[in-house]
């Protein structure tokens, strides 16, 4: 059975920080790409950050770079999204997906998590 659990969401101040997690397993996590995306209260769901099979390659919207960090360890079937200096707009609920790498027998594959919410407020 094939899952994705993302953990480490919760309410924090601007400026502060948090680490999410998602804890993969049931499929070949070594061969898939993985991807952090949000979704705010009436808004499109969006990608936040992205990240290769391998670890070799990451990318991120215009409006996180410089503040989150994503990364991956493989050994341990782990995504992780390191947020800093969080302001109020970066409030959403927080989805973790796994993408089967491009020209592999997985590449259809599809998975997403349940989503943890994070709050930025004061």
């Amino acid at each position: 059975q094939v899952q994705l659990v993302e953990s480490g969401g919760g309410l924090v101040q601007p400026g502060g920080s948090l680490r999410l997690s998602c804890a993969a397993s049931g499929f070949t996590f070594s061969m898939h790409d993985m991807n952090w995306y949000r979704q705010a209260p009436g808004k499109e769901r969006e990608l936040v950050a992205r990240i290769t099979n391998t670890g070799g390659s990451t990318n991120y919207t215009d409006s996180v770079k410089g503040r989150f960090t994503i990364s991956r360890d493989n050994f341990k079937n782990t995504v992780y999204l390191q947020m800093n200096s969080l302001k109020p707009e970066d409030t959403a609920v927080y989805y973790c997906n796994a993408r089967g790498r491009d020209g592999s027998v997985w590449y259809r594959n599809d998975y997403w998590g349940q989503g943890t919410q994070v709050t930025v407020s004061s």
